[in-house]
């Protein structure tokens, strides 16, 4: 399978199954276009005509074309399907992540927010030191041979439980090196009770930070507002400012959220590009099509043009000595994830999973509080055997929509919890989502051909 396309002033073929990006002149571009799917005497005379070569330059571009297909780097075949079931096989019952909801409570009142404020549909609640201290212990003694373990304390609002967060941590210190584990810790905040404390905290302790910032003044404040109504923009800028200064601007992701509101985010980005800051994400609202924020189909040309504005920007940046990252490019056309992620995606519920502060066990942050994914909890470990099945069954070739997308050993099937949003299955597609991810791919991909063009 091949994907063709056309941008940055790039011809692009990439080729799914080996993963080779080719980049070629127009008469290549026509050919290996139509090169599966057409006679070959016909395909001859309509490129020649079209482009003005001989026969003879048609048939040593085709030869060339053969080569590479030889050379396994053009038409390949799919030799990873029989794979899909058997890989997370290796590693069932190992468990190297964990997200902690140390805190069920926020002190924002996000309309569009996929956690309801923060409660997730329930009860306002703070996770004690003995529940986080049990977690740490479920991970380490279901880590298997795992070294590295990742716990992202999250909420609500996980600076509301401070004193929890730094008690965990000096748990986690204290009984790594005898476990033979090293823990790396994320901390996600949406600014507000950040002070010298937690940044010196946070610079020891964390290997990341996400910090909650939607770009523009008008458009954070229009939905990350204080239960007062006030925005909270003047008051965290400077925060997430000096953090990011004391971090030496590494080791960051400001992550903002995009909706029917502001499908120009690109506006948003140039924001924090001006703030100073360069570790940048920017994701599509989740909610129900319902939410006056969701996003519609006719914001969707938008954006896709948007995706595309961005990449100019990257290249424009980096030529200027002044680069930035964004998350949903990141991508390494050398190497990338190897052939288990790619085929079996995040591995929420079986490698991931999320606690809530009673010590409940889902699959992830975006599960909690439906109870028909309750796996189980801390203390007695995964007794839903049937939906943590359900979870380890998904791949990106258990989904038929994904059988012909030439996205699909980038996206590796996509989000679950979208999935299941969006058609009641996590088997499913969120088809909007496969829309905007297809043309980050598409963005990322460019980006990278060229700077590897210009080096």
């Amino acid at each position: 399978m091949t994907h063709c396309y056309k941008l940055g002033g790039l011809n692009i073929v990439l080729d799914v199954y080996s993963g080779s990006v080719h980049i070629v002149d127009e008469v290549a571009y026509d050919i290996i276009e139509k090169y599966e799917d057409s006679d070959r005497e016909t395909l001859k005379t309509e490129v020649t005509a079209k482009h003005g070569i001989t026969a003879s330059d048609f048939d040593e571009c085709c030869e060339q074309i053969e080569e590479l297909r030889a050379a396994g780097q053009l038409f390949a075949e799919d030799t990873f399907e029989g794979l899909a079931g058997k890989l997370k096989e290796t590693s069932k019952g190992v468990v190297k992540a964990l997200c902690l909801h140390i805190a069920h409570t926020c002190n924002l009142n996000c309309s569009y927010c996929f956690a309801s404020q923060g409660n997730y549909h329930g009860e306002r609640a703070v996770m004690s030191y003995e529940v986080g201290k049990q977690a740490l212990d479920f991970l380490i003694a279901n880590s298997g041979t795992r070294h590295n373990l990742e716990v992202d304390f999250f909420g609500g609002e996980p600076l509301m439980n401070f004193d929890v967060v730094k008690q965990l941590v000096a748990y986690a210190r204290g009984v790594e090196k005898a476990a033979g584990k090293n823990f790396r810790f994320t901390l996600t905040t949406n600014g507000l009770l950040i002070d010298d404390d937690v940044i010196d905290f946070a610079n020891r302790e964390c290997s990341n930070v996400v910090l909650s910032l939607d770009g523009r003044r008008e458009v954070h404040d229009r939905f990350r507002v204080d239960y007062a109504g006030k925005g909270s923009w003047e008051r965290i800028v400077p925060k997430f400012q000096k953090l990011v200064e004391a971090r030496g601007g590494k080791n960051y992701y400001m992550r903002g959220t995009f909706t029917h509101a502001n499908p120009d985010f690109l506006e948003d980005i140039k924001t924090m590009l001006d703030l100073d800051f360069n570790e940048l994400s920017m994701e599509p609202v989740v909610c129900a099509d319902s939410d006056p924020s969701a996003l519609t189909m006719e914001d969707l040309p938008i954006v896709l043009e948007q995706y595309e504005k961005l990449a100019e920007l990257m290249l424009e940046r980096r030529k200027e000595g002044k680069p930035f990252t964004f998350y949903h490019y990141m991508i390494d056309l050398k190497g990338g994830p190897c052939i288990y992620k790619r085929i079996s995606g995040c591995g929420s519920g079986t490698e991931y999973m999320a606690v809530t502060p009673w010590g409940d066990l889902y699959p992830c942050h975006q599960f909690v509080g439906e109870e028909k994914f309750k796996l189980g909890d801390v203390w007695s470990g995964v007794t839903n055997t049937a939906c943590q099945a359900e979870f380890a069954a998904c791949n990106v070739y258990s989904r038929p929509e994904c059988h012909d997308c030439w996205a699909k050993l980038y996206c590796s099937g996509g989000c679950a919890a979208n999935a299941y949003h969006a058609t009641g299955s996590v088997n499913g597609i969120y088809k909007y989502g496969c829309e905007l991810f297809r043309k980050r791919m598409e963005c990322a991909i460019m980006v990278e051909a060229t700077k590897a063009l210009e080096e």
